[in-house]
């Protein structure tokens, strides 16, 4: 016996996107005050992303964040591709972000790898760095 489809998902429903409206985060102070939106709002999406480990807190989903603690003590031919797939994949979990490329890597300090790279949003390009010890 094949179940009949219920009534509620025969109707059409309108999906819409949330806002990206969310509180100022001011770095230099540590202080949180009013509201970004757009493409100022996608730098701290961003920032906060490539800043946050995945899987350690409970507040975030095992979508949200980046994996780099198991990156300690490996050698350095094998961190940065792998950094470039992590942030990639931590980046695209969120549907603002089209596509991160123009990754460059500088290793020029002992277990430090400096990462810049440019991410694409729908709301414009976000020149992004992040900074790993291994």
């Amino acid at each position: 016996m094949i179940p009949a489809i219920a009534p509620f998902l025969e109707r059409n429903f309108e999906i819409k996107k949330q806002p990206t409206q969310t509180y100022r985060m001011d770095m230099e102070n540590r202080s949180v005050q009013g509201y970004t939106d757009g493409l100022e709002a996608m730098k701290q999406v961003i920032h906060k992303i490539i800043l946050t480990e995945r899987y350690q807190y409970m507040m975030y989903s095992w979508n949200y964040g980046i994996e780099l603690l198991d990156l300690m003590g490996e050698p350095v031919s094998y961190v940065c591709p792998e950094l470039e797939r992590r942030i990639s994949e931590a980046l695209l979990c969120d549907d603002r972000i089209e596509g991160v490329d123009h990754f460059t890597f500088d290793v020029s300090q002992k277990r430090v790898v400096h990462i810049s790279f440019t991410v694409h949003t729908v709301f414009g390009e976000v020149k992004a760095e992040r900074e790993v010890n291994f």
